[in-house]
């Protein structure tokens, strides 16, 4: 009975807006028939996972099956070499989709319940990006699908968006203006359950600071040496000391990359790579200063030399309440993932290895729709402020798992994963679906963007006028 009730109100919601249920109900058809398809895309890019802004297969495998389909790619944009858009139609409105593909260094791990590298040291898919580029290309697939057997005005354009994790690939494409023309943005996220949203996150600025010395004996001529070493740790001890006097929801992370080559060598050469993090990118930006500060004195106190770079910067996300209606009543029609017995059985296993596992049969379900503030941070929010933005989260992991874990890359890997990316696919062409049918919902989602936004808003990347830091994976 719940269940009936529960379709009765999706069904009168879609309703209102004179949609036929048949056409929601002939996509998700197709893209189930297509299932078995998009599952092997997503195990090749699991299978062969590669790091920020060197995404080479991944990207061109994505390119590939879109050309197939009908799109006209456009590779290699802003500046990014493995950056690409896709687009298929003409004419209004222009609704995007952004789909990500890359990996993290050393979570390389088997599809299996138990810690298991698949090559040791080697990077995996442990935020679930391989999902996410994947049902991102299902869900315009099938929108391209809808506009060319109706032939409706509208346009539907693919984002491949690099480097995600750490290297602000999505805020040279929104520098570049490749969200200027568009209406709406649909997106989603791996996660171990399903929800639809409206929400923000912390806003950053990342960046390298590299101190240079002079090397000597460290026992013979000590007093000849200055130490960068030295250098990277009174800055770290100085910022730790700022932590103190930062306002809430600071988050400053930092990994010291270079330390020295041996040690009874004074290092001459040093490094430490610095994120910070605020849910007010002006706040971010003030703390980043303070930070440099903290390099600059503990240059001058060890008498070394120091050069900073930034390398990323990421607004906090814009909510968009209409936008997240339309996906939360489009993700409730769809339904959450249904576990087998085996499926069951994998997240027993798992949830034994995590330390606040979550009901199992949560998976299925769809979470009531709430504003969310997350601590986490994406460079989706820069296209959220120039563009109307709306995404949500689908069970792709066991329930309780964290993201960037290594139980995270084993789900992924496993039909737990395949079936969650294509309850996301689902939920974003079908919406994708209703703003090509239905202009006043765009009318709505635009009116709360500008409102939000404010009528002042001028958008300026935190990372300034730098080039894509293309080698920040390289060693």
């Amino acid at each position: 009975m719940k269940n009936l009730v529960l379709f009765a109100t999706v069904f009168a919601f879609a309703s209102t807006f004179g949609y036929a249920q048949k056409d929601k109900k002939q996509l998700i058809d197709q893209l189930d028939a297509k299932k078995d398809h998009y599952t092997t895309i997503a195990k090749e890019l699991w299978e062969n996972p590669e790091l920020g802004y060197l995404e080479e297969n991944s990207s061109a495998l994505l390119q590939d099956e879109l050309a197939k389909e009908g799109f006209t790619i456009q590779k290699g944009v802003a500046g990014i070499p493995t950056a690409f858009t896709a687009t298929y139609g003409s004419g209004s409105p222009v609704i995007g989709v952004l789909g990500e593909f890359d990996a993290l260094p050393g979570m390389s791990q088997e599809a299996v319940p138990f810690r298991k590298e698949r090559v040791v040291g080697a990077p995996g898919q442990a935020c679930g990006h391989h999902l996410f580029g994947t049902g991102s290309l299902a869900a315009a697939i099938a929108a391209k699908d809808y506009l060319k057997s109706t032939g409706k005005s509208g346009t539907i354009r693919f984002y491949g968006t690099p480097a995600e994790e750490g290297g602000s690939g999505k805020v040279y494409m929104v520098r570049a203006g490749l969200f200027d023309d568009v209406d709406a943005i649909v997106s989603w996220h791996a996660g171990d359950k399903n929800t639809a949203n409206p929400s923000t996150n912390l806003a950053t600025i990342s960046g390298k600071f590299r101190f240079t010395g002079k090397s000597s004996h460290a026992a013979m001529a000590p007093e000849l040496g200055r130490s960068a070493l030295d250098g990277v740790e009174g800055m770290n001890d100085l910022v730790n000391m700022l932590r103190e006097h930062t306002t809430e929801p600071t988050r400053i992370h930092y990994v010291i990359t270079k330390g020295g080559d041996a040690p009874n060598i004074v290092p001459k050469e040093a490094e430490v790579y610095y994120v910070i993090r605020h849910s007010n990118r002006l706040e971010v930006k003030a703390v980043w200063d303070r930070v440099v500060k903290a390099a600059q004195g503990a240059a001058i106190g060890t008498e070394t030399e120091m050069t900073y770079e930034i390398i990323g910067g990421t607004y906090e996300r814009l909510p968009n309440e209409a936008l997240e209606k339309l996906m939360h009543a489009n993700m409730t029609l769809v339904g959450g993932v249904t576990y087998t017995p085996e499926d069951v059985a994998f997240a027993k296993e798992i949830q034994k290895t995590l330390g606040t596992p979550k009901p199992i049969e949560s998976a299925g379900q769809i979470q009531p729709m709430e504003f969310t503030y997350g601590k986490a941070s994406a460079d989706t929010g820069d296209v959220s402020w120039n563009t109307p933005t709306g995404a949500v989260t689908t069970a792709t992991w066991v329930p309780g798992t964290p993201a960037h874990s290594w139980q995270a890359v084993a789900a992924g890997g496993t039909d737990i994963g395949f079936k969650g990316m294509m309850v996301a696919a689902k939920t974003m062409a079908l919406t994708a679906m209703d703003l090509f049918k239905n202009p006043k919902l765009l009318e709505q989602v635009k009116a709360e963007f500008n409102a939000r936004r404010g009528p002042d808003f001028k958008y300026e990347a935190l990372l300034g006028d730098r080039k894509p830091a293309l080698d920040y994976r390289k060693k």
